[in-house]
């Protein structure tokens, strides 16, 4: 299996076998990987495309890791290192690209209304850790200026603080590709795709009915209007086809790094 899926945004993690003698950086380069993919799923509900990730993650990662391996051979930190700069990278797009409005239910369907409340909350739960995400430079700002012999408690207190909201960001990104697998969807990667062809096939069905409602208006013998019945069907086609898509996977061959 190569570690660097060209379809996907994520890096797998390595399983870790009895008595592996290299446990530890293993450990690390997995909490690396998990660190990025957690960002990733950030990207994409913050409206960045999926082709935008992978190209960071093809050029920030693959390309460094393969270009640093040919100059230098394999280094232990090596690996991690790469990953963490292009998980900030990623960050910053996230940042300057911002949260996307809330989307619109513009179809009375029940099969895109169920989709539609999947991306509502998982929007604002991604909206939610943003909000912690950008008090923690605040804070860290806060603590670099509390300097002094007699700021002691103060500085403690803030280095608590920033330790306790960089858990619950962890936390929370964590569990919020869990409110998409209850519905079935193996990650934030398949949703946001079956997604984005569901509005499609949404807003297609929305301008043919338009189109038919303004030839009828004009009196022109207009074309039956556009079939509600086979909308459904498509979108309960992708939605299938979206949860059938595979798990992120686990395991992966150490010579393919």
């Amino acid at each position: 299996m190569k570690v660097f899926d060209k379809s996907s945004v994520y890096l797998p993690t390595k399983k870790i076998g009895k008595h592996n003698p290299r446990e530890e950086e293993i450990k690390a380069d997995n909490s690396a990987r998990q660190e990025w993919n957690r960002t990733a799923d950030m990207a994409l509900l913050s409206g960045i495309s999926e082709a935008k990730i992978i190209e960071v993650k093809q050029t920030e990662i693959h390309d460094k890791v393969s270009q640093s391996i040919r100059k230098s051979g394999w280094l232990p930190n090596l690996f991690r290192s790469i990953v963490s700069k292009a998980k900030e990278f990623l960050q910053n797009l996230v940042r300057e690209h911002g949260m996307p409005p809330k989307p619109t239910l513009s179809i009375d369907m029940a099969e895109f209304r169920t989709m539609w409340d999947l991306m509502i909350r998982v929007q604002d739960e991604a909206r939610a850790i943003r909000i912690l995400q950008e008090e923690v430079p605040k804070l860290k700002e806060q603590l670099s200026k509390t300097k002094g012999v007699f700021k002691g408690k103060e500085q403690k207190a803030l280095t608590e603080r920033i330790q306790q909201t960089e858990k619950k960001i962890s936390e929370r990104l964590d569990k919020l590709p869990d409110i998409l697998k209850e519905d079935g969807y193996p990650d934030v990667q398949a949703f946001m795709a079956t997604y984005r062809k569901s509005e499609a096939v949404v807003e297609q069905y929305n301008r043919s009915l338009a189109e038919w409602e303004r030839q009828v208006k004009e009196k022109r013998r207009p074309q039956k209007p556009p079939e509600r019945e086979s909308v459904r069907n498509r979108l309960r086609q992708l939605q299938e086809q979206g949860r059938q898509q595979p798990h992120r996977k686990k395991s992966f061959d150490r010579d393919s790094r």
